[in-house]
């Protein structure tokens, strides 16, 4: 049988105005829902949650002293004529009952039912708002309970009920719910803020900082009997700090105030759940039954529940339950001074339990809490695969905490879970020698997981392969783990086609590392599809960030829109520190800053630059600094941009085999240098690279821009000659070859030749167009041919209003408050070069015989030269 739980008189009477006064807080958002329109309210909550001190409190701030009819149902109140003497004596103290309400006094007849009815028949002209305030509802026997209902149900319409119960009772108020009239307060509506549990301790004279609060009201749960204690246990503490870290349901007051309301009012069999489940971080019916050798836990635990013993259940089915942290940590406490050979043993058979029942957290924490090292590691090594594939790093990170120095390193396949957590906290080195240490050791794995040892070492060397960008590598990695699917799907079903998924995940995304090829397009796309299927939200996250990385080079729109939903799964399951997160807040702020909106884009670079580190990516990290770099060019921050950028050569250098973005963020380097006026100092960079790397595309870009800084438009153009105007694969959407036209351009003009300067800035608004790219506009002074180009012949004036607003200052309309315009998706099948032709003409300001003329349609009409 479960019994109910008492209240300590020296919380109870503390009064308590409409200032905070013995030590307790005013709390007006529960003042209001007290004196709210409903009949009856009723304050079920566990004891000391506060219940008969927000009662008190609530009277005297709302100045009802004189009419609220206050009763505290102690166990004498079991009787109901003593119960119902007690209401009538309480109603008769009252401004509207002392002329309403007859004295009583005990008598024979008098029984409850006769005394009910004579209340009824007694307020029944009652004019005024009345309250009873009904303390302890749960101590009264069931026929007062049935007689209360009674008067519930019967009363005046201004006759208002407040009934506080530890838990609730039987009194038949299921129509008032359905009706609206009945208003509820639970334990979670009476726990305490952190805000209110400073006042608290405030107003207690306890000076406490807001991180030692916090750590209180976390371990109390908010309850108020536990703060109360603490601050009690604190008046006078020489370090306040260190209290409240250690503060928990064995110290001394709170243990004494459990013990006497809690637990020695349960049998003896409910104590012997209670102390031996309390190891548990949850509890369900048929693991205690395991620990307690016993039968029906879960209609123990049921019970506990609706008593306000402090067990609260986790789920909408009431079949996983918990201990508030205060309560279990008493338990804890008995347990080990009743039973302290027992401890062990039951943390073993907990742990056997959980495994057969898929929860391998758990499980490993009590292996490791029984000292079962070798169960705790074929645990954590069995289930690190699934682990990983949903993002638990820091969970397997606190699980490895949990064994013995040097262990990791003397068991192969735990050896190799360690590499694997070296890899996620940022250490490429000691994963490497964890690897090799797991390669030395093949006698410590078990026998008959030979198989699986060597799955386990492919996968955790695929991800440190992915994280250094070695593409042969990685390759070589992923065809290794997916012919090992059988040895997968035999440790745990399904588990080939997740590891496939992740194999494929990371080929595409060192391939789009390396060499930003269509292939990466093809991998991602088929990692992300499995780990869909499969059911691998993490895995589908980290596909989709590299994938928003892969679109930006094909369409803007759909790079945002993939970035986008990584984040939204990020910090829907938690994963925001994740460096994928990382990537896909890069292309979200690449979009911005290409867009030339670099205000819009600072918060998502920041968001970037604190995610990702330099050990652990360092080729995102690189094109973090790019973004960087080119955001503080459009904001005219030359230095910024330039201490962004060299601080990407170490890394350039660090990167296995050949990259994009090494030329990329030293053809930004050396513009940076120009911009500053350090022309000389551009030209010795540049000089000291390889030929091959100054003939790549981007460099002879940088090149061009130098000849242009030293005043040689000739140069310029004999520099980007060998840059061919047609498509290109290394440069898909045309980013550094639109650059290369708006040089051309500039350096046409400066040799005299305006149209052919136009044509080369037609050219790169062509590019631009297509890509969604304003940096060739933004990056090189072009304002001055951009207004020229404006009043002729454009197939993109609206284009060329939009750079040409970018460069004023002054963003369309459309840009403040919306997401970037989208440019145009590639369409499912190419236009005609006729179509095409016409269609460049359509945004422009020209006329239909103009545009005839332009199509070579109609005879040129004259113009006047000087019209130029």
């Amino acid at each position: 049988m479960i019994s109910g739980v008492g209240s300590p008189a020296g919380l109870r009477s503390v009064a308590v105005g409409g200032r905070a006064a013995g030590g307790m807080v005013a709390r007006p958002g529960l003042f209001g829902r007290l004196g709210g329109p409903a009949r009856v309210t009723v304050v079920s909550a566990p004891a000391g949650s506060g219940k008969t001190v927000l009662l008190r409190s609530w009277i005297a701030e709302a100045g009802l002293a004189g009419r609220a009819a206050w009763v505290a149902a102690g166990r004498e109140e079991r009787d109901p004529q003593r119960f119902w003497l007690s209401v009538a004596g309480a109603f008769r103290a009252t401004g509207p009952g002392a002329g309403l309400v007859r004295a009583v006094t005990g008598a024979p007849e008098l029984d409850g039912w006769a005394l009910a009815e004579r209340l009824l028949s007694d307020l029944a002209p009652l004019a005024d708002r009345l309250w009873l305030v009904v303390d302890d509802v749960h101590e009264l026997g069931a026929e007062a309970l049935r007689q209360l209902e009674l008067l519930v149900m019967r009363a005046p319409p201004g006759l208002r009920f407040v009934l506080a119960a530890r838990h609730d009772v039987r009194l038949g108020l299921h129509r008032l719910r359905l009706e609206g009239g009945l208003a509820e307060l639970r334990a979670g509506d009476l726990r305490f803020t952190a805000a209110e549990a400073g006042e608290l301790f405030a107003a207690a004279g306890v000076a406490l900082g807001e991180p030692a609060v916090a750590v209180l009201q976390e371990r109390t749960e908010g309850w108020a009997a536990g703060l109360r204690l603490a601050a009690l246990s604190l008046a006078g503490h020489p370090d306040p700090a260190r209290f409240a870290a250690e503060f928990s349901g064995s110290e001394r007051t709170v243990a004494e105030y459990l013990l006497a309301e809690v637990l020695d009012r349960q049998s003896e069999a409910v104590r012997r759940l209670l102390l031996r489940t309390s190891i548990l971080e949850r509890v369900s019916g048929e693991l205690a039954d395991l620990l307690t050798g016993d039968e029906g836990g879960e209609r123990v635990l049921l019970d506990l529940e609706a008593a306000g013993a402090f067990v609260v259940a986790l789920d909408a089915d009431r079949s996983w339950f918990r201990y508030h942290q205060m309560f279990a940590g008493l338990l804890r406490l008995e347990l080990r001074r009743a039973e302290p050979g027992a401890v062990a043993g039951l943390h073993q058979a907990a742990a056997g339990w959980l495994a057969a029942h898929g929860f391998a957290v758990e499980a490993v924490r009590h292996a490791q809490a029984a000292g079962d090292w070798e169960l705790a590691a074929r645990l954590l090594t069995g289930h690190w695969p699934g682990l990983h594939l949903d993002g638990q790093a820091a969970t397997v990170h606190e699980l490895l905490a949990g064994f013995p120095a040097g262990l990791p390193a003397a068991d192969a396949e735990l050896a190799v879970v360690a590499a694997a957590d070296e890899l996620a906290q940022g250490s490429l080195e000691a994963a490497e020698r964890y690897l090799t240490l797991a390669g030395r050791q093949p006698a410590s794995v078990p026998a008959g997981r030979g198989e699986y040892g060597r799955l386990l070492l492919g996968v955790v060397r695929l991800l440190l392969d992915r994280q250094r960008g070695n593409l042969p590598a990685v390759a070589a990695d992923a065809r290794e783990v997916q012919a090992m699917a059988e040895v997968a799907d035999a440790a745990q079903p399904g588990l080939g086609a997740d590891l496939s998924a992740l194999a494929l995940i990371s080929l595409g995304s060192t391939e789009l590392w390396a060499t930003a090829s269509q292939d990466a397009e093809r991998y991602l796309d088929r990692g992300i599809a499995l780990a869909r299927q499969g059911g691998r939200p993490y895995l589908e996250f980290t596909g989709l960030a590299f994938q928003a990385m892969h679109e930006f080079y094909h369409s803007f729109t759909r790079a945002a829109e993939r970035g986008r939903q990584a984040v939204a799964l990020a910090e829907q399951h938690g994963w925001t520190d994740d460096p994928a997160a990382g990537i896909a807040c890069t292309v979200l702020a690449m979009v911005l800053v290409w867009q030339g909106q670099p205000d819009e884009a600072e918060p998502w670079v920041q968001r970037a630059e604190r995610t990702l580190t330099a050990d652990t990516q360092p080729a995102a990290v690189l094109g973090v600094l790019i973004i960087r770099g080119t955001l503080e060019l459009e904001r005219d921050r030359d230095a910024a941009a330039l201490a962004a950028l060299k601080a990407g050569e170490p890394l350039a250098r660090r990167l296995g085999g050949p990259h994009y973005l090494v030329a990329r963020i030293r053809a930004l380097l050396v513009h940076s240098l120009i911009r500053l006026g350090q022309a000389e100092r551009a030209g010795q960079f540049l000089a000291g690279l390889a030929e091959q790397d100054r003939d790549r595309g981007e460099l002879r870009v940088a090149s061009a821009a130098l000849a242009l800084a030293l005043d040689d438009p000739q140069a310029t153009l004999a520099v980007l000659a060998p840059i061919q105007p047609g498509p290109d694969p290394e440069d898909y959407w045309g980013f550094w070859r639109a650059r290369a036209h708006v040089l051309e351009a500039i350096a046409r003009d400066a040799l005299g030749d305006p149209d052919a300067a136009d044509a080369a800035l037609e050219r790169a608004l062509d590019l631009s167009e297509r890509s969604g790219d304003l940096t060739p506009f933004l990056l090189y002074p072009v304002s001055g041919l951009l207004e020229r180009h404006a009043r002729h012949r454009t197939a993109h004036a609206a284009l060329v209003a939009e750079i040409r607003g970018v460069l004023a200052g002054t963003q369309a309309e459309s840009r403040h408050g919306a997401p970037p315009p989208s440019r145009p998706e590639p369409l499912l099948e190419p236009l005609s070069g006729s179509e095409a032709r016409v269609l460049r003409y359509l945004p422009t300001n020209l006329t239909g015989p103009e545009i005839a003329r332009e199509l070579g349609l109609l005879a040129p009409a004259r113009t006047n030269p000087a019209s130029r």
